[in-house]
C-alpha cells in the first residue's frame, strides 16, 4: 500500500468510525484495525487523534466551502453588473444546493454528515470546535450576501433567520438517509430534489415580515 493510500485508508475508516462512535466514544486502535495499519502510521500522516479528526473534516468541508463560497460570489457578482440586489432565492441556493449536493459527490461522503451531526452533540468540543473554524467564513459571507438582499431586515433578525437556515438544512441533510419523524406516504427523496423542496421555505422564511 502506498503512503498515499494508506492516509487515505485511515482517513476513510477514521471517517466512519467518527460518525458511528463520536469523537470521544473513538480509540486510534480501533481506526488503525480497521485500516489495518500500525499506530505509527496515523502519528505519521496526522501526527495525533486530534490531527486526524482535523484532516477528516477538512478533507469533505475545506473543497464543500470553496464550491459554496464560489456561488455565493457568483450571485453577488452578476447582481453587481446588472446594478441591483441579489435575489435572496439566488443566494441561498448558491450556499444550500452544493451542501445537499456533496453528500452523493463521494463514496463515504455521507458518514461526514453523521460526523458533523455527532459533533455538534458531543459533550467533547474538540470535533466540534474544527468545524466552526472551517464554518465560519462561509456562514459569514452568506450573511453579508444575505444582508445585501434584505438591506431592510434588522441585523439582529437577520441573525436568528440565518441560524434558522442552517438549523433546517442540517436536519434536512440528517434525513436524507434516516428521518427521526417517519411519516405515512413520505416517499424519499434524493438530494436535488431536497433542494427544490428546501429552497421556496427558506425563501418564505428568510424574507418573512417581521
Amino acid at each position: 500500500m502506498s503512503q498515499n493510500d494508506t492516509k487515505e485508508s485511515i482517513l476513510d475508516q477514521a471517517e466512519a468510525l467518527f460518525a458511528e462512535q463520536g469523537y470521544r466514544g473513538t480509540s486510534l486502535r480501533q481506526i488503525t484495525a480497521a485500516a489495518k495499519v500500525n499506530l505509527a502510521a496515523v502519528s505519521y500522516h496526522f501526527g495525533s487523534k486530534e490531527g486526524l479528526v482535523a484532516a477528516v473534516i477538512g478533507r469533505r468541508i475545506v473543497p464543500l466551502n470553496e464550491w459554496r463560497c464560489r456561488e455565493v460570489e457568483e450571485v453577488l457578482a452578476r447582481a453587481a453588473a446588472e446594478t441591483r440586489r441579489p435575489e435572496t432565492r439566488d443566494v441561498l441556493r448558491a450556499f444550500i444546493e452544493p451542501t445537499l449536493l456533496m453528500q452523493e459527490s463521494a463514496p463515504g461522503a455521507r458518514n461526514f454528515v453523521t460526523l458533523v451531526g455527532r459533533a455538534m452533540a458531543d459533550t467533547d468540543e474538540t470535533a466540534r470546535r474544527i468545524f466552526i473554524e472551517h464554518m465560519t467564513p462561509a456562514l459569514q459571507l452568506l450573511s453579508r450576501a444575505l444582508a445585501l438582499a434584505l438591506p431592510e431586515m434588522p441585523p439582529d433578525v437577520l441573525y436568528w433567520r440565518v441560524n434558522f437556515v442552517i438549523g433546517a438544512l442540517s436536519h434536512t441533510m440528517r434525513c436524507i438517509d434516516k428521518c427521526p419523524m417517519k411519516l405515512e406516504d413520505a416517499a424519499p427523496r434524493n438530494a436535488r430534489q431536497l433542494v427544490d423542496l428546501l429552497l421556496p421555505f427558506l425563501t418564505a422564511g428568510v424574507q418573512a415580515p417581521r
